[in-house]
């Protein structure tokens, strides 16, 4: 680490060259988003390396992977950044926001559970009020450690369902989505709906999504569990969007939101059926860190986003087959 006489050689662009280093893990991609050359990043890293004393990024393969020290360095430059923008960014603060003017890059990490509609619909209207924006979305997935991102700043939002969202971030409820089934047209239960029983739903092959993280239960079956049931799971896919189609040509069982089945009813050959085992609503939200919160710019874009998921349910289609 850099020794306290050190302390007069670190300039504030020092720190957002470490961050960018670190969280674009390469020195080429690192010089195209801080709009200068390769060499003058690698003089930078050298700088960084003999401040830290760490070598900070090492190469793995064809990639550079960030040492232990260099993970732990990304939090506290993002807070420094921050910080240093809520003390020099007066002008910021002064003036409205003008999202027609906005050339900053959002970053939203989202699961495709919600609606299949929602994150095209998103980027369409971004794209109407923000045409300067750039937009990076991130899937949800077992890799991808979305708390850690949100800390560190590398996301701005992040956008899922869960029973209980982590209490250390901001939240902002999206929708509350009633939880059915989706089966191929011709599955058994629609041939016989009073023998739809608990029993029946338990021992039926279910499709799931593939858990946020090893050993980890999505809310559907962190519900069942805590009502001492288990269902049988033959197929896990990390493609949420592509299980309607195996529900499709199969006798396989999605149990979801009513919202994101409904996309599907017209196009394929599946049918919703009520669940005979009685879920809470399944609620959909937006995070976000403290970083971030006071963000005019990011403040804009999650009133975007709330109101994306808002039209999206009011105009979903209210039709209950089953």
């Amino acid at each position: 680490m850099a020794k306290p006489d050190n302390f007069d050689k670190i300039e504030l662009h020092l720190v957002r060259v470490l961050h960018v280093l670190i969280t674009e893990r390469s020195v080429s991609r690192a010089a195209l988003k801080l709009h200068t050359t390769q060499p003058a990043v690698s003089t930078q890293l050298k700088r960084l390396r003999e401040l830290t004393g760490d070598p900070l990024l090492v190469r793995a393969g064809n990639a550079m992977t960030p040492t232990a020290t260099a993970l732990a360095l990304v939090a506290p430059a993002a807070s420094l950044l921050h910080e240093a923008e809520r003390l020099f960014g007066a002008r910021g603060r002064t003036q409205a926001f003008e999202p027609a003017e906005c050339e900053t890059t959002f970053r939203i990490a989202a699961s495709d559970y919600l609606d299949p509609l929602f994150l095209p619909e998103l980027v369409a209207r971004l794209k109407r009020l923000a045409p300067r924006a750039h937009l990076e979305l991130q899937p949800l997935s077992g890799e991808f450690d979305y708390r850690r991102s949100l800390a560190s700043g590398t996301v701005d939002l992040v956008i899922g369902n869960w029973l209980e969202p982590p209490g250390e971030l901001h939240m902002g409820k999206l929708i509350s989505d009633e939880v059915v089934c989706l089966v191929a047209e011709d599955h058994p239960v629609l041939r016989n709906p009073r023998g739809w029983t608990v029993e029946r739903y338990l021992a039926s092959e279910h499709v799931a999504p593939m858990p946020l993280h090893p050993g980890a239960r999505g809310v559907i079956d962190e519900h069942l569990v805590g009502q001492g049931l288990q269902r049988h799971i033959a197929v896990r896919s990390a493609h949420f969007s592509l299980i309607p189609l195996m529900v499709a040509q199969s006798m396989l069982v999605l149990t979801t939101g009513r919202l994101f089945c409904t996309r599907y009813t017209d196009a394929l050959p599946v049918r919703i059926v009520r669940c005979p085992v009685e879920f809470p609503p399944l609620v959909y939200y937006q995070l976000w860190h403290d970083l971030t919160h006071n963000s005019a710019a990011l403040r804009w874009l999650r009133e975007q986003v709330r109101e994306v998921a808002a039209t999206l349910s009011s105009h979903a289609a209210p039709r209950r087959r089953g």
